[in-house]
């Protein structure tokens, strides 16, 4: 999953070497921390944060096809 996230995220931004994804496995949940560079921190979230949002969706719907849940967090 982590790799789909950065591959997402690598298409929305200008500076594609800058995006990184850091896998937090949790007992239940597993957390995926997007850092991105802070120019391009507004492509990631999108207007009204329909973006961000999209690719939680895409994130929930891989998840349970592998019976994970998994939650996106987007740094600055």
């Amino acid at each position: 999953m982590k790799e789909l996230v950065e591959q997402i995220a690598r298409a929305l931004v200008d500076r594609p070497e800058s995006v990184r994804v850091t896998e937090v496995r949790g007992e239940k949940t597993t957390l995926l921390e997007l850092r991105v560079a802070p120019e391009d921190l507004g492509k990631v979230i999108g207007k009204q944060g329909k973006t961000a949002r999209a690719i939680r969706t895409l994130l929930t719907a891989a998840g349970m096809k592998v019976h994970k849940r998994l939650e996106l967090e987007i740094l600055e």
